[in-house]
């Protein structure tokens, strides 16, 4: 996976094949398949590269079809489904091996002013430089060798674990018993001189980078109330994944990831995810995720 910002940006700069149709490159990584993050946000990039760049994306809604195979390249075909006089929308197929992996329908938006509120930031939230690193809070639930790698192959990103309901948690309520925030970041400063040829305005690029980042962590928070429970124990792989965005960020900057899951059951679980910077609500997402035991569950 990308060590560095300007190896995450990288991997936005798709290969146009012909019109509508481009070719993602893949990273260097140990990884068994294809980090659903990383199919989301080239997706993501190839429908916008369709689209007028005046018009952002405002939301999309995807599938994870198939598990992405890390060796070859992912081609991204893109279908043009409507540009109005206010928003546009693309359809995104993705394909390896002759076979469809993973869908995405984004909708896109001209800037337009109109009625504003918003549900505020948390306010018990320690600040980012006194929150330890993602991978060194799931030390004790999982190897330490998972735990190494995680912080290797996610090393262009920063993580930071600012609490949860897990029992004894900062967080813990029983009426509430699946909570976890995350600051997250790009670990580097971005500017526009790092995006290739085949990369959008800097607004898009930012939006793509926080959809990659929006699915490493929004599963984990349905395990919360089943800390005790080893990964090496359980298969866990992301079914469908939808956002929205809905105010300016940046993705270089802090990010406050709100998680909540209100239900598991039947070898599934959902998480809401509320995404803030200085204060801002500038994003939401909503993910469920395969959360199937290994070993017997009593």
């Amino acid at each position: 996976m990308p060590r560095s910002t300007g190896e995450l940006v990288d991997l936005f700069d798709l290969e146009t094949i012909e019109a509508g149709l481009y070719r993602g490159k893949q990273p260097e990584t140990m990884m068994q398949r294809v980090f659903g993050g990383q199919v989301l946000g080239q997706s993501l990039l190839a429908a916008s590269l369709t689209v007028a760049p005046d018009r952002l994306v405002h939301s999309f809604h995807a599938y994870f079809l198939l598990p992405g195979d890390p060796s070859v390249p992912i081609v991204y075909d893109v279908d043009t489904l409507r540009d109005g006089r206010s928003f546009s929308a693309r359809r995104v197929a993705a394909r390896q091996h002759g076979k469809h992996i993973f869908y995405l329908t984004a909708s896109y938006q001209g800037e337009e002013s109109g009625l504003e509120h918003q549900d505020p930031m948390p306010a018990d939230v320690p600040p980012p430089e006194q929150c330890p690193p993602l991978a060194d809070s799931l030390a004790g639930v999982m190897r330490s060798d998972v735990a190494a790698a995680m912080k290797q192959e996610f090393g262009a990103l920063d993580f930071r674990f600012a609490g949860s309901s897990a029992e004894g948690g900062t967080l813990h309520d029983p009426d509430h018993p699946a909570v976890a925030r995350v600051w997250m970041r790009a670990g580097g400063a971005m500017g526009e001189e790092q995006a290739g040829e085949q990369v959008p305005g800097d607004d898009m690029l930012h939006r793509c980078l926080l959809a990659y980042m929006s699915d490493l962590s929004l599963l984990h928070a349905s395990l919360v109330p089943h800390y005790k429970m080893r990964p090496e124990d359980m298969v866990r792989a992301s079914l469908d994944h939808a956002m929205w965005f809905h105010r300016p960020f940046r993705a270089d900057e802090w990010l406050l990831y709100d998680q909540v899951s209100p239900s598991a059951s039947g070898a599934r679980g959902l998480s809401f995810g509320r995404i803030y910077q200085e204060g801002a609500l500038v994003a939401s997402a909503v993910q469920e995720g395969l959360i199937r035991p290994t070993v017997p569950v009593f």
